[in-house]
């Protein structure tokens, strides 16, 4: 029997929208960008052709549109993993839960789910300013362990060998790696670098950084940035991809995250004015997408 799910468990809201992007199914394209800063919504939806809606709840923005022709929607996610939680589940929802029924649709949307952000560089021969494709999305985060299929998605083997090279605290949550779409990959890889991706539950101690409370292993990030697996290594850190990937993955969507690089994290510098090299990177990023099949 198809399960109904409880009002408690996917709530909607009195016009029919979903609880917290306040959107309507049919406001959702099935191409997505994702951004973390609901101020950079509208970087990406000055270059299209037409709007024809724009939502905004809390930190979630949206515009839906079109690109060159083709249908096209940016959200704004926040930052951090709780808020990709929600941002994908409910994105799944309106694309694949029938809201009068509330239950699942027989007949499955298939979603491309596209973040842009910003990250720092943990090798030394990736500059400010390059776009990394997270081939790879570490999660720290501990996220997708608290879903059934977790293993069936992520890589076990790598996942063991990190562990075992930086010596993986155990009151840490279990960190997971999961693929991008190798679709994405492979449709993005002449505009990108590719790149194993952490991300962080945390700005600060998560990704090695000392202001007042000490990391409680300081030598954390000098064991990621030399661990390396059949000749890849961990490139960057950001806050979103792992749950991204990992929730698209066990949803059946296609999803991938791609970085501008504002900080360099071994030389220990960064780039404060990064605008010029983030809208290259919405640019590059739409006119790939509106090609992509």
């Amino acid at each position: 029997m198809m399960r109904t799910i409880p009002a408690s468990e996917l709530i909607i809201n009195d016009d029919g929208s979903i609880f917290h992007l306040h959107l309507l199914p049919e406001q959702l394209a099935d191409t997505v960008i994702l951004v973390g800063d609901p101020g950079r919504v509208a970087l990406v939806a000055e270059h299209f052709d037409t709007k024809e809606c724009e939502v905004a709840n809390r930190e979630f923005k949206t515009v839906t549109g079109t690109y060159k022709g083709k249908r096209m929607t940016v959200l704004s996610t926040g930052i951090g993993i709780g808020n990709i939680d929600i941002s994908v589940t409910e994105l799944d929802a309106l694309a694949n839960v029938d809201f009068a029924t509330r239950q699942e649709k027989a007949q499955k949307r298939q979603l491309t789910l596209v973040r842009l952000g910003t990250s720092g560089a943990i090798q030394p021969d990736i500059k400010v300013g390059e776009f990394v494709f997270s081939r790879t999305s570490v999660g720290f985060d501990g996220l997708l362990n608290y879903y059934k299929g977790r293993n069936e998605v992520c890589d076990l083997e790598i996942e063991k060998a990190f562990m075992e090279h930086v010596g993986w605290n155990e009151l840490l949550p279990k960190p997971y790696f999961i693929d991008a779409d190798k679709t994405l990959f492979e449709h993005f890889s002449d505009v990108t670098r590719e790149g194993i991706t952490i991300a962080a539950p945390g700005f600060y101690a998560p990704q090695g950084r000392w202001v007042r409370l000490e990391p409680q292993d300081a030598e954390l990030n000098a064991k990621i940035e030399s661990f390396s697996y059949h000749g890849r290594r961990i490139t960057n850190f950001e806050m979103e991809g792992s749950a991204l990937a990992g929730l698209a993955a066990l949803m059946g969507h296609r999803a991938a995250t791609i970085c501008t690089i504002i900080a360099q994290r071994i030389a220990q510098n960064v780039d404060t004015d990064y605008k010029p090299f983030v809208r290259k990177m919405i640019s590059t990023a739409l006119d790939k997408l509106a090609v992509l099949k």
